[in-house]
């Protein structure tokens, strides 16, 4: 089903763009204080990137999981319900200085939506493989001393 579809595309295209600017904000702020007191971890003790997942508690973890399947098992935002049918992306809310009721720039802004989740679920998707093989998302390519190309 081609609305079924579509609805997912959006989802997935936000949680993209949700996940690149997360992947990206660390760089330039992390929050003062600490992530786990009982495990005296402060936030800026916790690496960047990929690194950061050996490194985050495993009640946090669980709190993230937890978090997830309460959003997917009450609906996440409207995006189960029947409404996404007949009107993909629209959660029932109106954010500010994005919300219109002027038919063609609703459809400009939609289109531009979704074009902007389809480069996020692919720019996150580069910064995982390039952390993965250089140990950073802005890695230099030089520290991929593997590479069968050298």
């Amino acid at each position: 089903n081609f609305k079924r579809r579509r609805v997912t595309e959006i989802k997935h295209g936000r949680v993209a763009m949700l996940a690149a600017m997360g992947y990206i904000t660390p760089e330039f702020f992390k929050f003062p204080g600490y992530l786990s007191v009982a495990e005296n971890i402060k936030f800026a003790d916790v690496p960047n990137g990929l690194a950061a997942i050996s490194k985050v508690p495993g009640a946090g973890w669980l709190q993230i999981l937890a978090y997830g399947l309460f959003c997917e098992g009450t609906g996440g935002f409207g995006y189960n319900s029947d409404g996404q049918m007949s009107d993909p992306g629209n959660c029932g809310w109106k954010p500010p200085l994005l919300a219109t009721n002027n038919p063609e720039l609703r459809k400009k802004r939609l289109n531009a939506e979704l074009a902007n989740g389809r480069l996020a679920m692919m720019a996150i998707i580069g910064m995982f493989f390039q952390d993965g093989l250089t140990g950073s998302a802005w890695g230099d390519w030089a520290l991929y001393t593997v590479s069968p190309l050298r």
